[in-house]
């Protein structure tokens, strides 16, 4: 990262100083004033049975000037960090169009044993098909680059731990793991993919905890409260930080306390140099929390970030599901649109749909767009998107996709045409809404999204493609994968989004 060196203002410590008789009080110490730590076009493979010129966007950079290690970081420090890039972004060391290559290949292997299944699945001896290396059960498209390769996270998560040095009090990312007992938290600063901004937050969100009497949060039955800090950011260098507390058995009064000092320490302490746009807190006794378990509490600023994309302006809610590369969502959302085909007959039914871009991005060409979302502020966000954009042909249901799909299908069997797509997190679809799509006549084209095509998304793909069955409940006919684009959205790690359009 770019050496970020800031020394605490004045009037910061002037401020510090004026604090000391109001938190002496409540038996809180200010945190010490003190300077924060120093800171330190390209298509690729030869095409599988065809083309696709027509998606690939024509500009993409090759990569970032290299950047200053940072400045504070020591010889002991210089290793953890450089064992941290390993497991984060394992393909840091290759060159981006290395990477490239190294994800197209994975693509095919993973088509290759989708082939083998789905081979299995028609009666297929694969021991005498052809041969796996030349086996593809459709057309792969050469992988589509990332715009963007350095910083392009807009959403950070940081832990809290035990550092190199020992202190509990350590914001950063994981080394090791909970079961052989050897996790350490290591700071950010040297990770390709997270963007100075997103370490700039954490790095100040470190100097707070080691100034607060409160200790941290490491394992829930030890006691302890601060815990992970969220930072989002977008194009506009808006950004949203959202810090989770575990309240353990502190007062009403104690806890705003706390927030109180946080809150102060962003808008007028060291912190005010993050230049957040707001700030959020979250009570939290559970690893993870939804806004309807514990809401969110806006301590100050703006409760929403927005973002521009694709002629839309989009709102994102603290807890909203958003790309996290905001401009490799853009290519991905063009390539569904170019796979979908819809057209002014069609009804877009948009499954998993987040925060509705996808949707709302191709409403103009359809004559209906029918959104489902777990998150009900993603839900909210969508509709308010929706709003300011003037798109009116849209509607966006909240809760579970196997619960409102079957519902909302239902209505959809007088033969207009349907294309859906799906977009699930990586523990894929459940299987009633597998059933409830297979067994819909009227959906002909299905576009699936999958950034981890294991386990159970690789499963949804089976029963997507198998013959009926009625033991299964899948009575409808069998969809065809015709076509593959992977994605790149995720520089320097080994994922990629794999793009899959079925038809039948």
């Amino acid at each position: 990262m770019a050496g970020l060196k800031r020394r605490v203002p004045m009037h910061s410590l002037r401020y510090f100083i004026s604090m000391v008789g109001l938190f002496s009080k409540s038996g809180l110490l200010p945190w010490y004033a003190r300077n924060p730590p120093g800171w330190s076009q390209l298509f690729l493979g030869t095409v599988c049975k065809g083309d696709f010129t027509h998606v690939v966007a024509t500009k993409c950079q090759k990569g970032q000037k290299s950047q200053k290690k940072p400045s504070h970081l020591g010889p002991l420090d210089g290793s953890w960090q450089e064992r941290l890039a390993d497991v984060v972004t394992p393909l840091w060391r290759l060159s981006y169009e290395e990477q490239l290559k190294v994800k197209f290949e994975a693509q095919k292997k993973i088509l290759q044993r989708l082939e083998s299944y789905i081979q299995m699945l028609n009666g297929v001896n694969v021991t005498t098909a052809v041969p796996k290396s030349e086996s593809l059960p459709c057309l792969l498209h050469p992988i589509i680059p990332s715009p963007v390769i350095n910083g392009y996270r807009n959403k950070s998560t940081f832990s809290v731990n035990r550092g190199p040095d020992g202190n509990p009090k350590t914001v950063g990312y994981y080394l090791g793991t909970w079961r052989d007992g050897n996790i350490v938290c290591v700071r950010s600063n040297n990770l390709k993919n997270i963007p100075e901004k997103h370490s700039q937050v954490a790095q100040y969100y470190e100097v707070f905890l080691r100034q607060s009497p409160l200790e941290p949060c490491l394992v829930f039955h030890e006691g302890g409260y601060w815990r992970e800090l969220i930072v989002r950011t977008n194009s506009q260098g808006h950004t949203m930080a959202i810090i989770t507390f575990h309240p353990q058995k502190l007062s009403q009064e104690e806890l705003h306390v706390q927030k109180e000092t946080v809150k102060e320490f962003f808008i007028r302490g060291p912190g005010a140099a993050c230049d957040l746009t707001s700030l959020y807190f979250q009570e939290s006794t559970m690893t993870r929390c939804s806004h309807q378990q514990s809401p969110y509490q806006l301590l100050f600023g703006e409760p929403y970030i927005f973002e521009e994309l694709l002629s839309l302006k989009i709102r994102i809610s603290p807890d909203a599901f958003f790309q996290i590369n905001t401009a490799g969502a853009e290519m991905l959302y063009r390539t569904v649109g170019e796979l979908t085909g819809v057209n002014s007959d069609t009804i877009l039914l948009d499954i998993c749909c987040g925060t509705g871009v996808i949707g709302l991005s191709l409403a103009q060409h359809t004559s209906q767009v029918l959104g489902i979302e777990l998150v009900e502020q993603a839900v909210e966000d969508a509709r308010w998107t929706a709003a300011f954009n003037g798109i009116t042909n849209s509607e966006f249901h909240t809760g579970r996709a196997e619960k409102i799909l079957p519902g909302l299908l239902k209505s959809k069997e007088d033969g207009q045409s349907v294309v859906a797509v799906v977009n699930p997190a990586r523990a894929g679809l459940h299987y009633k809404v597998i059933q409830a799509i297979r067994n819909c006549r009227a959906i002909r084209t299905l576009v699936f999204v999958s950034c981890k095509l294991h386990g159970e998304s690789t499963r949804n793909i089976i029963e997507l493609c198998c013959p009926p069955d009625s033991a299964k409940k899948l009575l409808g006919e069998p969809f065809v994968l015709q076509q593959a684009v992977p994605v790149d959205l995720f520089p320097h790690t080994p994922h990629c989004e794999l793009v899959l359009l079925f038809t039948r």
